[in-house]
């Protein structure tokens, strides 16, 4: 499980340092078949401060970027940061499940590629009052798009115990999820919650102190499931991938940059889904119906390496996964007879 500090989309920090998005290079290189198409059309779901938007922008001249992201103030700064490239990027306010609406408002159908950069940006976690990061006291917010939906704040003071105990168990994967819960409706009970310094030390107070010792930040798991559960993720996932594959035209790529196991196991379980040869097993031949309309193009998930970890501690948790849409002629090719 991926600590909750560590995801990066690249940006603009508090103080204008630019961060390097993740995996740049391997992102670049993955795309740069279907980004090299003429009128190529590529949906960046996750655009954040738009960092892997600005270097695709830069290295394909021709190619236009359907920018999504659920946080206004990501797109007005993507805007500002892209400059003159801003007019190659249709600038989309929606959660990235939102696709078919978002290829709408661009006048497409279909995409060339598809780019997801998973979980919190750069922009939420390094500004002090959006409340993502356990290391500094903010307000309990958490929400990607703050113009609507309910906050951290909203879950620790409403949800009853039960409730608690399961976001935290399924979300966090937090073992202590009980006690945290129980913890945090003792603490109601006089006190709203509404700053994350006192939820951390509930949290590091509730886990037993020999538990405390290893792991990092003991909050860690409880934001995490916070976060998730503030903003949806897991279900916009789900919907998300699903309708990528549908809308990606035929030699098109998806990748996915996911920063924890949740959201790895639906990228990779979805992926197997439409890469695996479907043939009933007791036929001896594989048949072009059954044939899988997508190829891996990754050999499992894809790490940063030790240098690009060194440089940017925010990909120490990164994993990569993308897949290539066949064509037409390669889904009905002939396909040799299995082995008998």
């Amino acid at each position: 499980m991926a600590e909750e500090e560590t995801h990066p989309q690249s940006g603009i920090s508090p103080h204008s340092q630019i961060h390097r998005p993740v995996l740049l290079d391997r992102c670049l290189e993955l795309l740069a078949p279907v980004l090299s198409r003429p009128g190529a059309v590529v949906v960046d779901g996750t655009l954040g401060l738009g960092g892997h938007t600005a270097a695709m922008l830069e290295a394909h001249p021709d190619a236009t970027v359907i920018g999504i992201d659920r946080d206004p103030d990501a797109l007005r700064r993507a805007a500002e940061r892209l400059g003159a490239d801003a007019s190659r990027v249709h600038f989309v306010h929606a959660v990235y499940d939102r696709i078919s609406d978002a290829l709408e408002q661009a006048g497409v159908s279909s995409a060339d590629g598809f780019l997801f950069d998973l979980g919190v940006s750069s922009l939420q976690l390094d500004e002090d009052d959006r409340g993502f990061s356990y290391a500094r006291d903010a307000p309990l917010d958490m929400r990607m798009d703050t113009s609507r939906g309910i906050t951290a704040a909203d879950v620790l003071n409403t949800y009853s115990h039960g409730d608690l105990a399961r976001i935290l168990r399924a979300y966090g994967e937090e073992k202590f999820a009980p006690r945290i819960a129980s913890a945090v409706l003792r603490e109601r009970e006089t006190t709203p919650l509404q700053s994350s310094a006192r939820l951390v030390e509930l949290v590091r107070n509730a886990i037993p102190a020999a538990a405390r010792r290893t792991g990092g930040n003991p909050a860690k798991r409880t934001f995490q499931a916070l976060r998730i559960e503030v903003n949806g993720e897991l279900d916009a996932l789900r919907d998300a991938l699903p309708a990528a594959l549908d809308a990606v035209r035929p030699g098109g790529r998806i990748v996915v940059m996911s920063y924890q196991s949740l959201e790895d196991r639906l990228v990779k379980q979805a992926f197997a889904e439409v890469t695996r040869d479907r043939t009933p097993a007791e036929l001896p031949v594989p048949l072009p119906e059954y044939a899988p309309s997508f190829r891996n193009l990754t050999r499992g998930a894809e790490v940063a390496s030790p240098a690009e970890i060194a440089a940017n501690p925010r990909a120490a948790s990164v994993r990569l996964r993308a897949v290539e849409r066949l064509s037409q002629a390669r889904e009905t090719e002939q396909l040799p007879a299995r082995a008998r």
